[in-house]
């Protein structure tokens, strides 16, 4: 189980192992940003800060990830700025 720090408890960090499937949306600083069906997905090399905004500016999600690859699930469709480290990527779900 992932050692991420959520500040919001309705949607919740997991790590998962195996293949990554899912349209890669970016890939710099040793960070991969992928999204599938609902699921904003990370992958990177070491520890790291995340947080997931709305399009309207309001924290869906804060946490530290470990490295390998974490995936969060969220229930609401639309648009969201993805913050890991210092690269910011748009995702709509």
């Amino acid at each position: 189980m992932t050692t991420a720090v959520v500040t919001n408890a309705k949607v919740q960090w997991k790590e998962t192992a195996g293949e990554v499937q899912g349209k890669r949306l970016t890939a710099a600083d040793g960070v991969e940003i992928f999204q599938r069906s609902g699921t904003i997905i990370i992958r990177t090399q070491h520890a790291i800060q995340v947080k997931v905004f709305t399009i309207l500016g309001q924290l869906v999600s804060q946490a530290t990830l470990p490295a390998g690859t974490s995936e969060l699930k969220l229930s609401s469709r639309g648009i969201y700025m993805v913050k890991v480290g210092s690269i910011t990527q748009k995702v709509a779900i």
